[in-house]
């Protein structure tokens, strides 16, 4: 062993060290985060605004909203009422709530003229985030989400590719996508492949 010179590669004071792909982790660039809430209740509503309130009131604690597009959550933001037409709703609710939620509805509005579908196993929710989101959803949809023109709490029905979505803004930077069953893969897809200039994390 006396021709065998060794070299500790470690020095003393345990200095900082980079791993061999540290510059190619530098070079990754995260402009979009896509995420599905899957699974939720989704109830739609018709009838007249005014018994619908009330009983909406009396079941979530949430009004129905008044303006055209409208989107109202409860205060934990977990459970929302969207304004779909004069005289349709939409309700999202966590998943396994809306059977019970469209009982107590039913029995709060008695024999009103009303109508409650759940559409929980035809819909899903997508949602989409970061500094990229609106050049994603510009390459989407022709519809102006401008932050001026498509304001936190507003949420549309709208052309999204070829297919036809519900676009929401609940916060200054989430989008949501309440997609049917039918479009989701080709949703999904199309987002994956309109972010990939940006990057884009699915995990």
């Amino acid at each position: 062993m006396s021709n065998v010179r060794e070299f500790n590669t470690v020095p003393d004071g345990h200095p900082s060290v980079e791993s061999p792909l540290a510059w190619s982790y530098q070079q990754q660039h995260t402009g979009i985060v896509l995420r599905e809430k899957a699974l939720l209740g989704h109830l739609v509503l018709r009838g007249g605004a005014i018994v619908l309130d009330e009983a909406v009131r009396a079941t979530l604690g949430i009004s129905l909203p008044a303006k055209p597009n409208a989107l109202a959550f409860d205060d934990s933001g977990e459970r929302s009422i969207q304004w779909l037409s004069p005289d349709e709703w939409l309700v999202i609710v966590p998943g396994g709530e809306e059977f019970a939620l469209e009982n107590a509805l039913r029995h709060a509005l008695g024999d009103a003229h009303y109508g409650i579908v759940n559409a929980s196993g035809g819909q899903t929710v997508l949602t989409l985030s970061g500094e990229n989101a609106r050049d994603v959803l510009m390459k989407s949809t022709p519809y102006d989400v401008h932050p001026n023109a498509f304001l936190v709490g507003k949420g549309v029905t709208t052309v999204f590719a070829k297919a036809t979505v519900v676009l929401r803004r609940p916060s200054e930077t989430h989008w949501e996508l309440v997609v049917r069953r039918s479009f989701a893969d080709y949703c999904y897809r199309w987002l994956l492949d309109a972010s990939a200039e940006y990057g884009i994390d699915t995990q």
